[in-house]
């Protein structure tokens, strides 16, 4: 019994990105002086807290084998909202509020055209995501917020302050991972995500909620989306008109190397976590190591590409055996 279990987890995605992540470690540390830094290991820790708080609710929406490259559009806008927010004098627990209310209004938008009217998700989120990029400039007019006047010291500690040497940000994203991993794991509505992801019409037969249970998965993502950026206003500073470009496409590439099946129907938190970290090392170490940025997607690039060519690959075996 014991061994069999081992066998899986030595069979899973998320054992092959923890070893990988372990080499990387190593062959950084050796390679840059500062990899192992301190400061360098927080500063890491900062870079992965936004992806993996966004991956959760991507990790969500790809077990029911969908998609949402509108997450960062979504980001952009709740981060325009939030800072004019900041700027008035709201409250710092009003301002959470308001990002996670606007984030998942924006969600639920998404939820509602992919779950009740059943348009394919990739072009619902297409649609508002360019909808949404289109917004962020017309709020902004142009101009960023943040610097003149600046954020207030309050509500830039949520970005970049620490609770026992841990940035707060990632407190956030561990707690955030824990609920959710509980969530799928152990409760009925998140064990239906899997169950409409294998196979939704067979959920629907069975009684499960499938509409609802996809709006409620976008909405979700949503919340998510929008705390990850009352996070990177915080931590950054400033809201410019690419706050969030090209956010999706990082947070889908976590996803995805974390295990997350882009067919459906299988995934954890806990693999999308380690899948931001192996991002946000690969990026940072590059970074250290003077590599030119195409480099770094030429690798993240290519490692998705196997990752998603290993799932089909998987898929046909099991179709097959």
């Amino acid at each position: 019994m014991g061994k069999s279990i081992a066998v899986r987890l030595l069979r899973t995605r998320q054992f092959t990105v923890a070893i990988v992540l372990l080499i990387l470690v190593i062959i950084f540390g050796v390679s840059t002086k500062n990899f192992l830094s301190t400061s360098n290991l927080k500063n890491v820790l900062l870079q992965v807290s936004t992806i993996s708080i966004a991956s959760i609710g991507m990790t969500m929406i790809i077990i029911t084998a969908g998609i949402d490259v509108s997450a960062g559009s979504i980001v952009g806008v709740v981060a325009v909202i939030v800072g004019k927010s900041t700027l008035k004098g709201i409250p710092i627990p009003l301002i959470l509020l308001i990002g996670i209310g606007v984030g998942a209004l924006l969600g639920s938008l998404n939820g509602s055209i992919v779950g009740f009217i059943g348009v394919p998700p990739i072009i619902v989120t297409l649609g508002t995501m360019s909808f949404l990029r289109a917004m962020v400039y017309q709020l902004l007019g142009g101009r960023w917020i943040g610097s003149f006047p600046p954020f207030p010291a309050s509500f830039r500690a949520f970005g970049i302050g620490e609770i026992l040497g841990i940035p707060i940000p990632a407190w956030i994203m561990f707690t955030l991972a824990g609920v959710f991993a509980y969530y799928l794991r152990f409760r009925a509505t998140g064990r239906y995500i899997y169950a409409i992801g294998n196979n939704p019409e067979a959920a629907r037969v069975s009684g499960i909620p499938v509409k609802r249970v996809l709006f409620s998965v976008y909405t979700m993502a949503g919340i998510l989306y929008g705390i990850a950026a009352v996070v990177v206003c915080a931590r950054t500073g400033i809201v410019q008109t690419n706050t969030g470009a090209g956010f999706e496409l990082a947070v889908i590439a976590a996803t995805v190397l974390g295990g997350t099946n882009i067919l459906g129907g299988e995934g954890s938190v806990v693999g999308s976590i380690l899948g931001a970290l192996l991002v946000a090392i690969i990026k940072n170490g590059m970074v250290l190591m003077n590599l030119p940025a195409l480099t770094e997607g030429l690798v993240v690039g290519s490692i998705i590409i196997v990752s998603v060519f290993a799932d089909i690959l998987k898929a046909g075996r099991e179709n097959h055996g």
